[in-house]
């Protein structure tokens, strides 16, 4: 995982912790505003070793080792979004599933995204957009994006995917409302999901990574 690689067909870079063997899913982890790749690498000690996991650094920088995939300010309403940039982001990232998917040949290996606070939201937004490429998403401390409302997948797409939410009760960043929002709308999407709560902040804790690393050995039928 010392290694930062770069994707041609996306020009992402990422790190990567192979999998033990044949890889059983390919997971995909986002880190959020002002964070980089290396912010998620404890989360991936508690994920199965037979999962490759892909920490990905986000495509804007914002300053030394600080990093996003889109700018963001918050204001009386709100979190306002550069939604071009999301956008794009959105579209990278399905180019780096696709390019890595490729390499896979004859044994073709399921992908799973998730991400903290604005890496879920793209986690989400890559999803719910093209379930064919990526077939599970997490949104930890983050939201599900108004604006991809355009770009869902038809329903028959989106019933065969799979969502985890966790998010902080008292997050004083993304208010736990963009959860019940999130669950909500799955829901009306016909997206079976789980939602999980809990007595913290914007914040990831062993707890939250305990239940999000049960919930991938489950999609990954390596329970």
């Amino acid at each position: 995982m010392n290694i930062l690689h770069k994707d041609a067909a996306s020009g992402l870079a990422f790190r990567l912790r192979p999998a033990t063997g044949q890889p059983a899913a390919r997971l995909f982890l986002l880190h959020g505003v002002g964070g980089n790749e290396t912010n998620l690498l404890p989360l991936a000690d508690t994920i199965d070793k037979r999962v490759e996991v892909v920490f990905v650094l986000g495509r804007l920088e914002l300053g030394a080792g600080q990093y996003a995939w889109f700018h963001v300010r918050f204001g009386p309403q709100g979190p306002v979004i550069n939604e071009a940039q999301a956008d794009e982001s959105r579209l990278t990232l399905r180019r780096l599933v696709r390019s890595m998917a490729s390499a896979d040949a004859n044994a073709p290996v399921p992908a799973l995204m998730a991400g903290f606070s604005q890496g879920g939201i793209l986690s989400a937004s890559v999803a719910l957009s093209s379930p064919k490429d990526v077939g599970r998403f997490a949104v930890l401390s983050g939201r599900i994006l108004p604006e991809l409302e355009p770009h869902l997948a038809p329903a028959e797409e989106l019933a065969r995917l799979s969502a985890f939410i966790a998010h902080g009760r008292l997050d004083d960043k993304l208010s736990v409302k963009f959860a019940e929002h999130a669950d909500s709308w799955l829901t009306t999407l016909g997206v079976p999901h789980e939602m999980h709560l809990y007595s913290v902040g914007h914040t990831l804790t062993a707890e939250i990574a305990g239940d999000f690393s049960r919930w991938v050995s489950q999609q990954t039928n390596l329970d």
